[in-house]
């Protein structure tokens, strides 16, 4: 079963993304972490499919955490950095192969960057 490990402080996009995933890709397991300190020791599990990180985070930041999870052992091809900053500021500070997105949590066409993640995990989990 391909699991995903959700890391944001904010709790209503963790539960509203964990709820979309679940409703729609019922293979895929979800947990979610509002506090990044609290997620490192999943990530030394090496069992995730996918990693979600929120870039602007309090504690500890999304570079930080990528950091740390590359460190641990994830795959940069296995980490999606979300944020709300702009498409221009993400991929400046996050260039094209530094992880396998870098997208806009608010922007709904960035949606469908997700789905296409979320379906090819799903597709995996089938088989």
């Amino acid at each position: 079963m391909g699991k995903i490990l959700i890391i944001d402080d904010d709790e209503l996009f963790t539960n509203v993304l964990s709820g979309y995933i679940h409703q729609y890709y019922p293979l895929l397991q979800v947990e979610t972490c509002t506090n990044p300190l609290l997620a490192l020791p999943a990530m030394k599990r090496g069992d995730l499919a996918l990693l979600l990180v929120d870039l602007e985070m309090p504690y500890l930041d999304g570079n930080k955490v990528f950091r740390f999870a590359t460190e641990a052992g994830i795959d940069k091809n296995r980490i999606v950095i979300l944020s709300g900053r702009d498409a221009e500021y993400l991929h400046e500070h996050f260039p094209m192969g530094t992880c396998l997105a870098v997208l806009n949590k608010y922007e709904a066409k960035q949606k469908a960057v997700l789905d296409m993640i979320f379906n090819s995990l799903q597709r995996k989990a089938v088989s």
